[in-house]
């Protein structure tokens, strides 16, 4: 084996082994990309599920604002509030309090009497907590992919109709 032969060789194996490091960086982006993405659908979902149950099951809204309601629920006050600094959405029931989401960009509550608007299949919006009968959820959460935003990004919305009169 000559001195050339090595050299070429070597520069080959050089090349071969940069070519798959980046196919395997690129593949372990993905990766952690999708887990994410699964993650936050999951909690999200879960979250909404949670969410929808209880208020159907409410007793009536006390307090709203876009980013806090407050429900009679039973006997006590159940309350999902969203705090936009630390970018959660927590449940305090009984005066225990559980983060729902976390990392969460934006958040927004609605509300909205049953009857509908003339003419069209959207209902009236209210400002009068004692006149809300639909609540609208809407939140979208997002994380980072190796300290760089990415595209793994989770959002809901829905509308909730209280079922107690």
């Amino acid at each position: 084996m000559t001195l050339i032969e090595l050299m070429v060789s070597t520069g080959l194996a050089g090349m071969l082994a940069t070519l798959a490091m980046l196919l395997l960086y690129y593949a372990a982006h993905n990766f952690a990309a999708m887990a994410n993405y699964v993650d936050l659908d999951r909690r999200s979902r879960s979250t909404l599920d949670q969410m929808t149950s209880e208020i159907r099951q409410a007793d009536k809204l006390n307090t709203y604002s876009t980013n806090q309601l407050v429900f009679q629920y039973g006997g006590t006050t159940l309350t999902y509030t969203y705090n936009p600094t630390n970018k959660t959405l927590s449940r305090t029931f009984n005066g225990t309090t559980t983060e729902l989401l976390n990392e969460c960009q934006s958040l927004q509550f609605l509300m909205f009497q049953r009857n509908t608007v003339s003419n069209t299949w959207s209902q009236v919006a209210v400002t009068d907590p004692s006149l809300c009968k639909e609540v609208e959820l809407t939140w979208t959460c997002s994380r980072k992919i190796l300290g760089k935003a990415a595209n793994s990004e989770s959002a809901q919305s829905a509308r909730v109709v209280m079922r107690k009169p």
